[in-house]
């Protein structure tokens, strides 16, 4: 059987093929620290997972749930954003649930392009805002992010280029892979150009809550709704990556849009699931504190470990990862991962799986025990 042509544009997800590796050489006995991905290893909390389990035995639990979201869920998500971000959004129509963010990135692309459209998308960042784009069959272009200009594009030096066919805008502040954070002025000017350019702005926006003092959603700017849609995750903050629940917030028609693509390709979230989000979204501030202090603790490990590698990094930089630059003179990141894979037993992940402007970095995850963290600092 021939594969459709769109598979011929994109490849499979690099953590996937690179896992698979490194669970291999586990399998043949090798001491292997992962610090390569962003999966929380610890738990949710225990009214999370007691909502949960009192939510399995809810009569119609096991049914089919709405596309939208229990309702409840909606006005969490919405409460959510007031006390977080002093974000007002009507919970009926300006809010979507999703079974993870990752699914909204399709689910966007799908609503709004066409074959041959234009999707600007940030060099470095998340592989799948690119993957997604081929798999429509639109066409991504990216943008340069360096670090003299603080990991934020140049704005004037884009507007000049032919932007008459762009319709999408992918940004994620706090930043990945590089933590850089983005000031409610930078934002402003990034709505401004989505304005003048008759562009879709999305900002994807998981890592607000991780090792950041004051968070900030690009919703919380004057009229935002109206050029700007907002991805953000339960995975990060809550600790449940593998319970797969994000959302979308927006003005009502892009909503719409979006909810015509998601109702054709799923069932509803389960049911548990969506109570075990209420709780976790009702947490309070002791729970975000205790967050950032065990991130806090495993920052500091890994600066040590970037210390023994000769690797520099911001030490103001958010979120879940450690993204340091290599010594001038090493070699590529993807050589130099696979020497400390094959040499030292420790997986972090190349800056190139984020694009061109990677290249040179490598990226270390805080999710990572401390006392794992200090034993690949001993193999130094």
């Amino acid at each position: 059987m021939i594969t459709a042509d769109r598979l011929e544009s994109v490849q499979e997800y690099y953590f996937s093929k690179k896992l698979r590796e490194v669970r291999s050489l586990i399998a043949d006995g090798k001491p292997i620290i992962n610090m390569g991905i962003g999966s929380p290893d610890l738990a949710p909390s225990n009214k999370v997972l007691e909502a949960l389990k009192n939510a399995v035995i809810d009569p119609g639990a096991s049914q089919y749930q709405s596309y939208q979201g229990l309702p409840e869920l909606r006005s969490a998500i919405a409460s959510f954003y007031k006390n977080k971000f002093e974000v007002i959004v009507n919970p009926a129509n300006e809010v979507l649930p999703l079974m993870g963010s990752k699914e909204g990135i399709m689910h966007i692309s799908m609503a709004f392009l066409n074959k041959g459209d234009e999707v600007l998308i940030p060099d470095p960042g998340y592989p799948t805002y690119a993957a997604v784009t081929k798999l429509v069959e639109a066409v991504p272009r990216t943008y340069d992010l360096k670090a003299e200009n603080g990991w934020f594009p140049n704005l004037e030096l884009l507007a000049k280029e032919d932007l008459s066919k762009v319709k999408l805008m992918w940004i994620s502040y706090p930043h990945m892979p590089t933590g850089a954070i983005a000031s409610l002025e930078q934002l402003g000017k990034l709505i401004a150009f989505a304005k003048a350019h008759s562009i879709l702005l999305i900002n994807d926006n998981p890592y607000s809550f991780v090792l950041t003092k004051n968070p900030v959603s690009i919703l919380s700017i004057q009229n935002a709704k109206e050029h700007c849609l907002e991805l953000n995750s339960l995975s990060k903050t809550f600790n449940m990556a593998g319970w797969r629940v994000g959302m979308v917030l927006g003005n009502s028609v892009n909503i719409s849009a979006i909810l015509k693509v998601k109702s054709n390709m799923d069932s509803g979230m389960f049911y548990g699931i969506q109570k075990g989000a209420i709780a976790a979204l009702k947490s309070g501030k002791e729970w975000f504190a205790g967050l950032d202090e065990v991130y806090s603790r495993r920052q500091k490990l890994l600066f040590q470990l970037a210390d023994k590698l000769r690797a520099t990094y911001d030490k103001n930089a958010v979120g879940m990862f450690v993204w340091a630059k290599l010594p001038v003179g090493s070699k590529s990141s993807e050589d130099y991962i696979d020497n400390l894979l094959y040499d030292k037993n420790i997986f972090v992940a190349p800056g190139t799986i984020f694009g061109n402007n990677g290249e040179g970095y490598i990226r270390f995850s805080l999710c990572v025990k401390e006392d794992k963290i200090k034993e690949a600092i001993d193999r130094f």
